[in-house]
């Protein structure tokens, strides 16, 4: 009984401490919108935009969206392969 106890108590640790408050993800929001700026900022400034207007607001948000997009596109651009077999009223198809 008193393992158990134990058992319980680490699962319960380990639970509380995967959970966030919202003052910890606001200041994680907050570090990435700071790093977005450094990044993309300098840039948008160049292009034109004043610095702390809306429109250079949004050319950081265009240039952070548009660098994700190449950084993960590549998971979608590769070929798929389609399988299918079917046998007695089973029909299977795999994407791979």
């Amino acid at each position: 009984m008193h393992i158990l106890k134990i058992l319980m108590l680490i699962v319960m640790l380990f639970l509380f401490g995967c959970v966030s408050t919202p003052a910890e993800r606001a200041a994680k929001q907050q570090k990435e919108v700071e790093q977005m700026i450094e990044v993309y900022g300098p840039a948008c400034e160049k292009l034109g935009y004043k610095q702390d207007s809306d429109e250079w607001r949004g050319c950081i948000l265009h240039l952070a969206a548009q660098d994700d997009y190449k950084r993960y596109s590549q998971y979608n651009d590769r070929p798929r392969f389609t399988h299918c077999f079917a046998h007695k009223g089973f029909y299977n198809c795999t994407t791979f």
